[in-house]
């Protein structure tokens, strides 16, 4: 596979203390450690460490598919339901299509470890040729979530467009009808 192809990720991660140098942020490692042993497609990263505020949510959310080009896009934090947690909102006014599917299957996966997941507004939307995805802020929570949904986001990707995504089973199984699967780079006829 060459270059052109790679997967472009963008990472986010959300959060006021983190932003303010109060604490290390552990959402944007925990995230790229999870595509380094998920992923065989080369993949890169642009990454954002932004407070909690819906305007520069969506600026960013907008700068990485629009200007990035990322067909990927993945926030941690500000999904419950405190008052400065707005990364859903941000998240909704600058999509193209709702994936409500999405926010069900991470809530099912994270009530399948705590109760307090039912607190959880995640969502996924896609925005151009791009899909963007609300996660947990906390490393064992990321991990958990993206077990239990990216199988579905390689196809998903497939069909608004983007690079053709690869996972190593052991760690993530990635789900294409037969008729979307490849063999060596080639369409399955």
């Amino acid at each position: 596979m060459n270059a052109a192809a790679a997967l472009r990720i963008g990472l986010v991660s959300v959060s006021d203390r983190a932003f303010a140098g109060v604490y290390e942020d552990r959402g944007l490692p925990g995230l790229r450690e999870w595509f380094a042993a998920a992923l065989k497609t080369p993949w890169e990263v642009v990454q954002r460490l932004i407070a909690d505020e819906q305007a520069a949510i969506e600026r960013t959310l907008v700068d990485l598919v629009d200007r990035e080009g990322c067909q990927l896009v993945l926030t941690t934090g500000g999904t419950g339901p405190a008052p400065r947690d707005v990364t859903p909102e941000a998240t909704l006014a600058v999509a193209h299509k709702v994936l409500p599917g999405f926010g069900e299957r991470m809530r099912a996966v994270s009530l399948q470890y705590v109760p307090t997941a039912i607190l959880s507004r995640q969502v996924g939307v896609v925005r151009g040729g791009a899909l963007i995805l609300n996660l947990p802020g906390q490393p064992k929570a990321i991990k958990e979530t993206l077990d239990g949904i990216f199988p579905a986001v390689p196809y998903c990707i497939d069909l608004i467009g983007g690079p053709y995504i690869e996972t190593h089973d052991a760690v993530c199984k990635a789900f294409r009808p037969k008729s979307a699967q490849r063999a060596s780079g080639i369409v399955a006829q």
